[in-house]
């Protein structure tokens, strides 16, 4: 009976040790897998998040300066000098 329980107690101690290793293996199998993802990703020119958040708002900030000076340029051409007006050709 002792020996049996002997046994029984080896094969479960190889059973975790092999549990064990394996659980090891796959971690080492993921952050190779990781590593490799982020080396092929990085060579493909993608932005970060925080940089794309900063362009955006840099063009939003651009897009309304270009406004008002659209509407400052459009109100100086409107109180400055009339273009007179074209007078038709004779004959025409």
């Amino acid at each position: 009976m002792q020996s049996d329980n002997k046994l029984f107690d080896d094969f479960v101690k190889f059973v975790n040790g092999a549990a064990g290793t394996l659980a090891g293996v796959g971690r080492e199998a993921e952050a190779g897998a990781r590593s490799r993802a982020k080396e092929w990703i990085g060579g493909l020119d993608f932005v970060s998040r925080d940089e794309f958040e900063a362009v955006k708002a840099m063009a939003a900030a651009a897009r309304d300066d270009a406004d008002a000076l659209r509407a400052r340029l459009d109100a100086l051409e409107g109180k400055g000098t009339e273009k007179p007006a074209r007078k038709p050709k004779a004959g025409a």
